[in-house]
């Protein structure tokens, strides 16, 4: 590697494309779109090259790796999701609407990019809190700022953090799962595959799969979220009331 960052080839590839110059916001507004339209496992420097009209060596000026172009792509639905926060112009009366607010808007982001949802836990699973995109520390800071600002010490914002990212990114995962077996089906038992399932080892998941197939959607979220952050606040003295 040259200078010991990026490839030779890749300081000698144009990067003028189809579309004209790259930049990094249209290298990974493409890979969205590509991730979007067929998975992840669609997503290489090649094809992102051949999608964008460029040697796949010019993205290395703007991703130095397949893993630094998925930290992209999670940087970019952060991203979207501060476009929708800014667009919600409504002023949040206390901090428990602030966090629904959060959610709502990242319960749309994920379900606009099913495909890339599955980002949100492996790569910050890998990635060190402070090497993580400035997108999704900016998150972070908006989520304990109103904690912080409600009365939570130190200490309890943190738990409620957790709490709260786990639920959000829970919930969001659950929602996504595919349970139609065959789409082509029109009878509901045999469109969920039920006849797949043993009646006598999984008689109560049988019950109730059509249900579990019908999504909890944003009021779901709500509910859940309220009854999560009840547990942190009904008798604490820890914070505000809000």
């Amino acid at each position: 590697m040259a200078n010991g960052h990026e490839p030779h080839e890749a300081r000698r590839a144009s990067d003028r494309g189809r579309y004209g110059r790259l930049s990094r916001e249209r290298v990974l507004a493409a890979a969205l779109e590509l991730v979007d339209r067929e998975g992840l496992s669609a997503l290489s420097m090649r094809r992102l090259g051949t999608e964008l009209g460029v040697e796949a060596m010019a993205l290395y000026r703007y991703a130095s790796s397949k893993d630094s172009l998925l930290d992209g792509l999670v940087e970019a639905l952060y991203l979207e999701l501060e476009e929708r926060l800014a667009a919600d112009t409504v002023e949040d009366p206390d901090w428990r609407a602030g966090l629904h607010r959060i959610a709502r808007a990242t319960y749309a982001v994920c379900l606009t990019h099913p495909q890339a949802v599955p980002l949100l836990s492996t790569r910050l699973l890998a990635v060190p809190l402070a090497r993580r995109p400035a997108a999704v520390l900016r998150d972070h800071e908006r989520v304990l700022s109103l904690l912080r600002g409600a009365g939570f010490d130190d200490a309890a914002a943190s738990r409620v953090f957790r709490a709260f990212t786990a639920w959000l990114l829970g919930y969001v995962s659950v929602e996504l799962r595919p349970t139609v077996d065959n789409a082509d089906e029109t009878d509901p038992a045999f469109r969920l595959g039920l006849h797949r399932l043993s009646a006598k080892e999984l008689p109560t998941l049988r019950e109730t799969a059509a249900a579990l197939a019908e999504r909890g959607g944003p009021e779901g979220l709500a509910a859940g979220l309220d009854a999560l952050l009840d547990g942190f606040t009904n008798g604490s003295a820890s914070a505000a009331s809000g």
